[in-house]
């Protein structure tokens, strides 16, 4: 079994999506040219639909604004691109299927895989076998914490959303546990 090696909590957690996002330019200040002039329209219901559940508003405005980007050359921020839903659908499936078979493994805290009442729903992963999910914990998406499933064994949580998470993350705020040091700099996957 792996271990949960704990909790952080952000000392004020930011609700607003828009802030978040603007939280998380000035900690990636590269990130900022990669922003769409007009926001994308993804088809959230097509998403919602295929995962039976709501998303997150913080993860809905950053995937409006930003196609898929790497940070640190660490950390994949998978993102639906307009016309190309059926692909991240496809991605976070996959995902689920590794979740799955840490369950059945019992390497998984005891957390099932999405859709069971609780279960991690994967949104980013780490160029090293990390994955970043939500522990679907309540009806409302945006209340989710963040669990991190650590390639080390360790995992641990964050009790904010996924972009005020990165923001800390990168800004060294937050304690890394079992993670490397995450530098600020970013790389656009497509636009």
């Amino acid at each position: 079994m792996r271990d949960l090696i704990g909790t952080q909590a952000p000392q004020r957690r930011i609700t607003d999506p828009a802030a978040a996002v603007h939280a998380l330019e000035r900690a990636i200040p590269g990130l900022a040219e990669h922003r769409r002039s007009d926001p994308a329209p993804v088809n959230w219901p097509l998403l919602e639909e295929g995962l039976s559940t709501r998303l997150p508003g913080d993860y809905k405005l950053l995937a409006a604004l930003y196609p898929t980007f790497t940070v640190g050359d660490f950390l994949v921020v998978g993102l639906p691109t307009p016309g190309r839903e059926h692909r991240r659908l496809h991605g976070i499936r996959g995902d689920l299927e590794i979740v799955q078979d840490w369950w059945e493994a019992d390497m998984s805290i005891g957390l099932r895989p999405h859709p069971a009442p609780g279960g991690l729903l994967p949104w980013a992963q780490s160029t090293q076998g990390d994955l970043f999910l939500w522990t679907t914990t309540t009806a409302e998406p945006d209340d989710w914490p963040v669990t991190v499933a650590s390639h080390n064994g360790g995992w641990w949580n964050y009790m904010g959303g996924v972009v005020q998470f990165l923001v800390e993350l990168v800004n060294g705020t937050l304690q890394p546990w079992e993670l490397p040091p995450v530098r600020p700099e970013v790389i656009a996957h497509q636009r």
